[in-house]
């Protein structure tokens, strides 16, 4: 094997339970097939699946084989594991489409031409429809005792609960996942599922299935779920909207600002369990946050490995190069929905496109325009002064004209006074 998995698993807290304490460590010393599966309800995935994905990751980089399942047929139902109440029920075709978005994404962390250990990506929906009503539970159902799965907690939770009770399409999930493990040993060879810590009770009923259905025994990791130093789940803004991991969603700049501004008790997870950056770099991180707090190094670094992993060296290029706005960095070469994402809160004034074409908009007037001087006198001032400011170039020509070369974006042109006060004029028709 190319390195140890599981002491570099434990190493970065990733291991919350296995099925098999004494003895995965060296079992692991094999190649060994392993899968996890993935919820398709939206088009794309979130900060909350980064975490399975760079586990997949990091057993391919070890020498493993990694199975990325995308549960198109289980989607439909719904797993009741952590939830509260029943969700609502997509349809087949919003259901494919989500599993199209999901593809696309997954092969940015895995590789699928790597030879023996080449990932694979499986839709349990391919094998689920194959099955009539009586053959499921002929075949599959027999083997479930119903005590058994009214004493896991994900049942067991709802249950007890006076408000939400607990459906037979969201009490049949545990069935249908616990025989996706079922069929990938038998069709692909894998062993291992590994799965977030509310997963618990959905691979230990895989791997009793597979137990009782073909004598054969697999095995089980769960990890912790990533959450703040609260207990919250990472991967939402405070204003509540999930990060995304797809651009059209979630922009490379605020998905580069998300890690840039993750508090300091919750960067040394972050970087543990969602970067592939060594130990050695990790603990000087570590040491950097006590010693020089205000540099933020970890948070530099974490939000430049992600950005990168994610959205590739253009999308890193193109967030560091919004975040140098605060900075006084020249904007250009950005679009009009970057320039929003940059100055969310800023004022903004439209002018017709007419206004900016020929000779210009005079920089006093659109000055007072914006709200940024009382008169033309008092613009006339501020130029003088060297604190007037176009797409942070600065101004110092009365005479200056706006015109369409002074664009930062489609439609926008960045107006700033001093330091921090900000404008936007808006060309519209």
């Amino acid at each position: 094997m190319k390195f140890d998995i599981f002491a570099d698993l434990q190493w970065r807290g990733l291991i919350h339970q296995t099925t098999d304490d004494a003895n995965l460590a060296a079992w692991l010393g094999t190649p060994r097939t392993v899968y996890i599966g993935f919820d398709p309800t939206a088009d794309s995935l979130h900060v909350g699946s980064l975490l399975q994905l760079m586990l997949l990751r990091r057993f391919q980089s070890a020498g493993h084989r990694p199975i990325a399942l995308v549960g198109g047929a289980t989607g439909m139902i719904g797993d009741p594991s952590g939830k509260s109440d029943e969700r609502n029920l997509l349809s087949v075709d919003a259901l494919r489409a989500n599993v199209v978005g999901l593809e696309s994404q997954m092969r940015r962390f895995l590789d699928f031409e790597d030879g023996e250990n080449g990932a694979l990506l499986v839709n349990n929906f391919d094998w689920m429809r194959k099955f009539s009503y009586l053959d499921f539970l002929r075949d599959v159902g027999k083997n479930f005792p119903v005590n058994v799965m009214l004493a896991k907690d994900s049942v067991k939770g709802r249950l007890e609960r006076s408000d939400a009770g607990l459906s037979y399409t969201e009490f049949s999930y545990m069935l249908l996942q616990a025989y996706d493990f079922v069929y990938l040993h038998e069709h692909h060879g894998c062993e291992l599922q590994v799965g977030g810590s509310d997963q618990w009770g959905n691979i230990t009923a895989g791997i009793d299935l597979a137990r009782r259905m073909r004598r054969v025994q697999l095995y089980g990791i769960t990890s912790p779920l990533l959450t703040d130093s609260e207990g919250k789940k990472i991967g939402k803004t405070e204003g509540g909207t999930k990060v995304w991991l797809s651009d059209q969603r979630t922009s490379p700049y605020l998905f580069y600002q998300y890690w840039i501004n993750m508090p300091d008790e919750d960067a040394g997870k972050c970087l543990r369990f969602l970067t592939e950056l060594s130990r050695e770099e990790i603990e000087a991180l570590d040491q950097a946050r006590r010693d020089e707090p205000q540099r933020r190094a970890s948070q530099r670094r974490l939000a430049e490995e992600l950005t990168r992993l994610v959205h590739g060296p253009a999308g890193l290029a193109a967030a560091e190069g919004a975040t140098q706005v605060f900075f006084g960095g020249e904007i250009s070469g950005l679009s009009d929905r970057e320039l929003v994402e940059i100055f969310p809160d800023v004022p903004s004034t439209t002018i017709a496109q007419e206004t900016i074409r020929g000779e210009g908009l005079g920089i006093l007037g659109a000055l007072v325009q914006a709200g940024l001087s009382k008169s033309k006198g008092e613009a006339r001032r501020s130029l003088q002064q060297g604190g007037i400011y176009v797409n942070n170039r600065r101004m110092t020509d009365p005479e200056k004209r706006l015109t369409a070369a002074d664009l930062a974006s489609e439609t926008v042109i960045v107006l700033r006074s001093g330091k921090k006060r900000y404008a936007l004029l808006r060309v519209t028709g």
